[in-house]
């Protein structure tokens, strides 16, 4: 009885208090795949304009896989965890060739496609063809956790399933769609993470963490993600209106993106330190030297500062161009490449 009348009041809640955006006006699989893509780790507000930015470029899956990445990405830029679009831009060519441009219409077949998880193959599921398979998401774990009084670490792996059982036995067979979108919504604007609107909650007759006291312990999460700090030292080479950088390869979440010249440390270095080590520092003109900015990502805490050389020598420009392994770029090049946030700021704040 109480499962069903949370179920009930959640979406009589949803039918009043839903939130309008543009990916719930269809059931096209494409355009709720790429929300979800998108706000996997963003919020809304944040996302909706790359959401529209994206459908506009590529209004179908078949454009999106025939775009390349260079230019996927750049749209991307300032999103963060860019793994997600070259996952999203890898999918959108193996809908094509080995879909003919359809998605799967089950949870374990969309499961099999790079880039979508449990969460997301449950809610292309369930959004675009109403099959009853719940997410599973914070907003979830949230709401299950504080209504049903569930006390399982929710940092731990094992808790998934406990928590998944709980919500595919919850979910309405002919209604799967609304429920999870509703329940997606009440986490993220009603029952929130802190301060949660218990006063004007439709739930709270039947909610163990509102009658217990226990709405500020749960869910439980035992244990954090450690926070390492970084120092980059970016060096911009500028000769006339070209720009020296090259594209990052290594495996992290910047691969595929260009930067300047970098040099990373785990303490602080002294600005002449910094600049002995860079190649014929005694023929090139420092213009600036940045403060230190501070960017977050989810385990690292990175301090940046930015290094503007001008160097009037085309043949000393070259040499540092082959010693360095670097590019030059026009500055309307530079613009059209995809960097990290980090480097467009600083562009924008300092030159554009």
């Amino acid at each position: 009885m109480e499962r069903e009348i949370f179920v009930n009041q959640l979406i009589r809640w949803y039918g009043h208090q839903k939130r309008d955006l543009p990916w719930r006006e269809t059931r096209d699989p494409y355009k709720i795949w790429l929300s979800e893509i998108i706000l996997q780790q963003t919020r809304v507000n944040q996302g909706m304009p790359y959401y529209l930015a994206f459908i506009e470029r590529y209004p179908t899956v078949e454009l999106l896989a025939k775009a390349p990445e260079q230019e996927v990405l750049r749209l991307w830029q300032g999103l963060g965890y860019y793994s997600r679009a070259r996952n999203l831009h890898a999918c959108a060519q193996t809908i094509v060739e080995q879909y003919h441009g359809c998605f799967p219409d089950t949870f374990d077949e969309l499961l099999r496609l790079k880039g979508i998880g449990r969460y997301t193959a449950a809610a292309i599921a369930s959004l675009a063809f109403n099959k009853p398979t719940a997410v599973v998401d914070g907003n979830v774990y949230r709401v299950l956790a504080r209504v049903f009084g569930l006390y399982n670490d929710i940092s731990e792996s094992k808790t998934l399933k406990i928590f998944e059982q709980l919500a595919n036995e919850l979910i309405p067979t002919n209604n799967a769609a609304e429920y999870n979108q509703a329940i997606m919504d009440f986490g993220a604007t009603q029952c929130t993470p802190k301060n949660p609107a218990c006063d004007t909650c439709p739930l709270h007759t039947i909610c163990f963490a509102q009658q217990h006291g226990e709405v500020e312990k749960l869910p439980v999460k035992s244990r954090k993600t450690k926070v390492k700090k970084l120092y980059f030292d970016y060096f911009m080479f500028e000769h006339g209106q070209q720009i020296l950088m090259h594209k990052r390869l290594g495996k992290d979440i910047w691969q595929g993106l260009y930067q300047f010249y970098l040099k990373e440390s785990k303490t602080q270095q002294k600005t002449e330190e910094c600049l002995k080590h860079i190649p014929l520092i005694d023929h090139i003109h420092v213009q600036s030297v940045s403060s230190p900015v501070r960017h977050l990502l989810s385990h690292r805490e990175i301090f940046a500062r930015f290094f503007r050389l001008r160097v009037n020598d085309l043949n000393t420009f070259v040499s540092i161009q082959q010693e360095l392994n670097l590019q030059a770029y026009s500055l309307s090049e530079v613009q059209d490449l995809p960097k990290p946030i980090l480097i467009q700021n600083y562009l924008k704040s300092e030159m554009y």
